[in-house]
C-alpha cells in the first residue's frame, strides 16, 4: 500500500509508518516507536542484528533484492525497512504543558515532503522544543520525510495542530507571541524580532507558492522577514525556517 493508505486507511489503533536506514530505524526505536516487521536482503542481517534482536517477537523478512524492489517498487540500497506502529498524536495542549516548550515552529500547509523533513532536521539541529503542523500539510512520518530529516522526526515532539488557524489562539493564550515568516506589508526584520527577546515565541512558514495564509497572516503577533541582497525576493521554505531557527537559538 501507498503511505498516505498505510496512514488513512488503518489509522489509529493499525495505522504504520515505513522507517528506511540503520540509522533512521534506530532512531525511530531508540524514541520509542514499536516495530511491526523488518524487510532486507541477506547481505543486511548481520548490519541490522543489534536494532531486530531487541524484538525477539517481531518477523525479520529477508528476500533477495530483486525480489525486494519489485515487492517494494524501488531499491532498497539504504539496506532495510521496518514497518512501524504509527503513534497516536497528543493534543496541542498536552504538548505545551510540558516543562521548556520555549520555542515552537509550526509548518502551515507545506506539501513537498522534502521540505518537510528538511524543517525537522533544522528544528533538531538547532533546538526547536516543538513543531505543529497544520491539517493540510504533508506528513512528517511519510517514507521521504523521515528520510531527509535523518529521522529526527523522531526526536523532536510534534502534532497537528486543530482547527486552524484558529489554534493560534490556544498559543496565545498560553503566552506565546505568534510571528509569521512573510514578505506582507508591516513585517520586521528577523533581527528586530530577535531584539525584542521574547520569552515564548511560535515562528510559522507558510506553503513554498504562495506563503502564509490571509487568515493565518490576520492572527499573527508579528509578521517577520529575512533581508535578501543582490534582488532575491525570498527563500526556500526549508532554507528560510534554518536561518530563523539559528537567529532565535
Amino acid at each position: 500500500m501507498t503511505d498516505v493508505r498505510l496512514r488513512s486507511r488503518l489509522e489509529p489503533e493499525r495505522g504504520l509508518f515505513m522507517a528506511e536506514s540503520y540509522e533512521v530505524i534506530s532512531r525511530a526505536l531508540d524514541a520509542g516507536h514499536a516495530p511491526r516487521s523488518f524487510l532486507m536482503s541477506p547481505k543486511w542481517l548481520d548490519r541490522f542484528a543489534p536494532l531486530f534482536d531487541r524484538f525477539a517477537e517481531v518477523p525479520v523478512f529477508v528476500g533477495e533484492e530483486t525480489m525486494l524492489e519489485q515487492l517494494t517498487g524501488f531499491h532498497l540500497h539504504r539496506g532495510a525497512l521496518a514497518a512501524m506502529q504509527r503513534p497516536e498524536l497528543r493534543p496541542v495542549p498536552e504538548l505545551l504543558a510540558e516543562a521548556g516548550r520555549s520555542r515552537i515552529a509550526i509548518i502551515e500547509d507545506v506539501v513537498d515532503h522534502t521540505n518537510v523533513g528538511a524543517i525537522f532536521r533544522s528544528a533538531a539541529a538547532l533546538g526547536v522544543d516543538a513543531v505543529l503542523v497544520t491539517p493540510r500539510c504533508a506528513d512528517p512520518l511519510y517514507r521521504r520525510s523521515i528520510r531527509v530529516s535523518m529521522g529526527t522526526v523522531f526526536q523532536v515532539p510534534w502534532t497537528r495542530v486543530e482547527p486552524w488557524p484558529a489554534g493560534v489562539e490556544d498559543l496565545r493564550e498560553a503566552g506565546y507571541v505568534v510571528a509569521g515568516m512573510t514578505l506582507g506589508e508591516g513585517a520586521i526584520t528577523l533581527d528586530e524580532l530577535v531584539a525584542e527577546d521574547h520569552e515564548r515565541l511560535v515562528l510559522v512558514f507558510g506553503t513554498e507558492g504562495h506563503g502564509l495564509t490571509a487568515a493565518a497572516d490576520a492572527r499573527l503577533d508579528r509578521r517577520v522577514t529575512i533581508p535578501m541582497m543582490h534582488g532575491v525576493d525570498s527563500l526556500n521554505v526549508a532554507a528560510s525556517s534554518a536561518v530563523a531557527f539559528y537567529a532565535t537559538r
